[in-house]
């Protein structure tokens, strides 16, 4: 598995239930908030600092989510898709990558059809069971609260450039 996590080049990426806990929050007047983890965005900076894009994919459409990517540097972000798989395959033949090239993070039914197009599938701690079980990799602690940061630390470990690439001048994630 540690050699799979070596060779990715590209992420797809989730939000509600991964980048964030999964809650949704509406003001009187129907505006969504959401709340991050700081620790997530780095390691998801570090991670794009090493050469690896990280695309978003949701269900949902939120203009935080759309924020928060420009915020991070995430440059494709893909919202209210009702067919992640067909998302995930059209952009990888696109770049020219194998499935094996490819890795995904998800929390929930839905996101297993990324997983079928990935090489690479991660979830976080609490994460639906039938996900769990078909995830390469665990992360130990939940989405939204610094699951994505675990799942990046290990991807460098894994690629051979930790602690290299966590020690060099950060910027704010």
């Amino acid at each position: 598995m540690k050699d799979r996590a070596a060779q990715i080049k590209l992420i797809f990426l989730d939000v509600d239930g991964v980048l964030t806990d999964g809650r949704i929050t509406l003001n009187e007047k129907g505006e969504e908030t959401k709340s991050f983890d700081v620790k997530d965005g780095l390691g998801l900076k570090l991670l794009m600092r090493d050469g690896i894009e990280i695309v978003i994919v949701t269900g949902r459409r939120s203009p935080v989510v759309a924020h928060r990517a420009k915020e991070l540097g995430i440059r494709e972000v893909f919202q209210g898709i009702s067919d992640k798989r067909s998302v995930c395959r059209e952009l990888i033949e696109r770049r020219g990558l194998s499935k094996s090239q490819v890795g995904s993070v998800g929390d929930d039914l839905p996101d297993l059809a990324m997983f079928r197009e990935c090489g690479l599938c991660m979830t976080v701690a609490d994460a639906a069971e039938e996900v769990q079980e078909q995830a390469d990799y665990i992360a130990t602690r939940s989405g939204g609260r610094g699951a994505v940061r675990e799942i990046s630390e290990w991807i460098l470990k894994c690629r051979g450039c930790w602690p290299r690439i966590a020690f060099t001048e950060q910027s704010t994630d």
